[in-house]
């Protein structure tokens, strides 16, 4: 099957091991605080909230004064926004962006920490031509008032773009962006080099599951257990869709030439409800992709083409907007429901980081599981760097040199390194939690009291 992560053949994906929690905030994983909603809390109450976990940035649509005001001194990054109506206004005339700029960061910063301005949510893709044209204008002028400010490299101007901006996809290593805007792309790069800005990117597996909804692409989505696909040009395995589609935007920028410019994923998320015709909305969808992509962010891992380094990465939404228009998914992405409380749990609140109480539970496989999937598992396992000799010729668990023993093993081992959560105990419905410890002789599994 080949690759195609914009209009999306793809398939499977993994659950990246998880570093130990931090109680302070992180810089890498951010949210987007969107407004279309007449339901919302004070922005005081936000703000208390987000002290209460490890979220380390947040990313407004526009820039409200009341909210950057109530942000202040919390220590979070903040991304305001220039709408898409204001950019004629910015591109036609600079005092327009120096009054701007005077009334949305000046009075504010640096006790609210603004660290970029977003001008513009996908413009590129709009097919306005006269806005399209007014971009890099208004970009210019916001920026040049920020440098009379004495903001030059403090505060960043970039734009968000759409996945459409890409070209062809198939294979990621070899993506670009699509001809029609690469002038305005380059040109817009080019400023973006000259200030230090990131280009800005919305990647979603939700959508690309939405349009091929197969048990394969779910999982590769959901960062769980799969087979992965194969970069035919360059060899690489990528084990989710998150990983290929963050480096198929990274070739794309690589092969116009702007390998310094780093990548902020400014929006990606997943519904966790929506209209009875539509597929891949879920509250265990959602738990499973967001909770697996912010254990993937945390490992440090990155991509197979930027190792070793989390993507910032802001996840949508902070809370439900109920004034939306589209399907019923587009209400129900919020991480937090207005009274505060949590939609579900992945681990965002600082009171979660500490340790758990060590409990007796591992996980091991069903009965009646086929030998070819429990293969499969162990294959899985035991290719994401973990420690399978045990269960090798001449390991302490070799023996029963069973299928179903090995595969025992392997995916306890890999629900004990991924987070220990019920969805790291999956493994495509083969897999099930259990509190009786399977350890025999000098076999000792991970995990226990």
């Amino acid at each position: 099957m080949a690759f195609n992560i914009i209009s999306v053949v793809f398939i499977s994906s993994l659950l990246v091991l998880q570093s130990p929690y931090f109680a302070s905030s992180q810089s890498f994983i951010g949210v987007n605080y969107g407004q279309l909603a007449n339901n919302l809390p004070a922005p005081a109450e936000t703000a208390q909230l987000l002290q209460s976990t490890t979220i380390g940035k947040v990313r407004l649509y526009d820039a409200d004064v009341a909210i950057i005001k109530s942000l202040a001194n919390t220590g979070r990054g903040i991304v305001i926004g220039v709408a898409n109506g204001e950019i004629p206004g910015l591109a036609s005339d600079p005092n327009v962006a120096g009054q701007w700029v005077g009334s949305n960061v000046l009075p504010f910063y640096p006790a609210s920490k603004i660290e970029v301005v977003t001008v513009g949510n996908e413009v590129l893709t709009s097919q306005d031509e006269g806005l399209i044209s007014q971009l890099l204008p208004a970009m210019q002028n916001v920026q040049n008032a920020l440098n009379a400010a004495y903001l030059r490299g403090k505060v960043k101007v970039s734009t968000v773009h759409s996945m459409a901006v890409l070209g062809n996809s198939d294979p990621p290593s070899l993506t670009s962006f699509k001809s029609s805007y690469s002038d305005t792309m380059r040109a817009l790069l080019q400023f973006q080099r000259a200030t230090g800005s990131p280009l800005m990117i919305n990647p979603y597996p939700f959508f690309a599951y939405k349009s091929d909804p197969r048990p394969e692409t779910l999982a590769f989505c959901l960062f769980q257990p799969n087979a992965g696909r194969v970069d035919s040009a360059s060899g690489i395995k990528y084990m989710n869709m998150f990983d290929a589609q963050v480096d198929a935007v990274r070739s794309a920028l690589n092969s116009m030439g702007f390998k310094e410019i780093e990548i902020v994923v400014a929006e990606t998320g997943w519904a966790y409800k929506g209209d009875p015709n539509e597929v891949g909305p879920s509250v265990d969808n959602a738990k499973a992709y967001n909770g697996n992509l912010i254990n993937h962010l945390r490992s440090n891992v990155g991509t197979p083409l930027m190792p070793g380094k989390s993507v910032d990465t802001y996840i949508f939404a902070l809370y439900d907007e109920n004034l939306k228009p589209g399907p019923g998914s587009e209400h129900a992405f919020g991480l937090f429901k207005q009274d505060l409380s949590m939609t579900y749990d992945v681990g965002l609140l600082k009171s979660s980081q500490t340790p758990a109480p060590k409990t007796g539970v591992w996980c091991v496989p069903k009965p009646g599981v086929f030998d070819a999937q429990l293969q499969s598992n162990i294959d899985y396992v035991c290719g994401q760097g973990l420690d399978c000799s045990p269960i090798q010729a001449g390991g302490a668990c070799y023996e029963p040199a069973t299928k179903q023993a090995h595969a025992a093993y392997a995916m306890n081992l890999y629900y004990q390194n991924a987070g220990k959560n019920p969805w790291n105990c999956d493994f495509e419905k083969t897999a099930t939690l259990s509190s009786t410890n399977p350890s025999y002789n000098g076999c000792t599994y991970p995990g226990g009291y």
